[in-house]
């Protein structure tokens, strides 16, 4: 599985870290280990750029998917087939306000947002509560489940 990833922000991140999270992730939802996907880390005045060129809302966001190919979640019978899934871009610095705010650690706040951003790739959202339920359900289960082996690595 190609997995960049790639931080052009201020802020030291575990690079590592965050590739074998999408490993995982992508493992979870039987994507090809010939898919394609990359994550950057930027600063804020570029995601504020960002934000407003394709959504049109000011100011920075905390994270924002870029689809590419349009893959969806495969079975273990029938994989994802290879291809671009796409970008996951990530800003560290309001990725540690939110962190501070919840009370817990950038690390575990660029986890969450990270998978975030893969399950917006792979075609999930949270427009109504359903998806919202369905969404953070399986982000809950993927981020539990990389703890655990994170644990037994």
């Amino acid at each position: 599985m190609s997995i960049e990833v790639n931080n052009e922000s201020a802020i030291s991140v575990d690079e590592s870290r965050l590739q074998r999270l999408a490993a995982y992730a992508l493992g979870v939802m039987h994507v090809s280990p010939e898919a394609e996907l990359a994550i950057v880390l930027i600063d804020e005045a570029a995601m504020e750029q960002l934000h407003v060129q394709w959504m049109d809302e000011p100011g920075p966001t905390d994270v924002l998917s870029f689809p590419m190919d349009e893959l969806r979640p495969g079975t273990e019978e029938q994989p994802t087939p290879a291809g671009l899934l796409g970008d996951v871009v990530l800003c560290p610095q309001v990725a540690q306000a939110q962190a501070e705010s919840a009370g817990h650690s950038l690390v575990e706040e660029l986890q969450l947002l990270t998978t975030h951003g893969i399950l917006h790739l792979l075609g999930f959202d949270h427009a109504s509560a359903a998806e919202e339920r369905e969404m953070f359900g399986i982000q809950r289960d993927v981020l539990v489940g990389f703890t655990l082996a994170e644990r037994r690595r």
